[in-house]
């Protein structure tokens, strides 16, 4: 019935609440988090593929493990507000990714 009296919403209706300000490390493991959930699709299509292709070898494994690990090391380095460390965590774990999918190429 609202919508008859008042009409749809519009994009205004909808206001955010205001938060209420976060301590550094909260806000710094909540980015961490967001981080990895937001690497990880691309990861997991590249280790699926790799094993439905037949291309998962010992290569891949340690590839995989690699990430794995630094990947931990880049949430512990973010957490903790070391941003060159975490820059190189996270280029370590992409090139990991680099090299699982050379290995699904070639």
């Amino acid at each position: 019935m609202r919508v008859r009296a008042v009409g749809a919403n519009t994009a205004s209706d909808y206001k955010e609440l205001p938060e209420p300000e976060l301590p550094a490390h909260v806000r710094r493991a909540n980015r961490a988090h967001l981080n990895a959930v937001e690497n990880r699709p691309v990861f997991v299509a590249l280790v699926l593929v790799a094993h439905i292709t037949g291309e998962a070898d010992g290569v891949t494994a340690i590839a995989a493990a690699v990430y794995f690990w630094i990947r931990l090391a880049h949430a512990i380095l973010f957490y903790a507000g070391t941003p060159f460390a975490r820059t190189a965590a996270f280029t370590i774990g992409w090139i990991a990714q680099l090299v699982i999918f050379y290995q699904i190429v070639t």
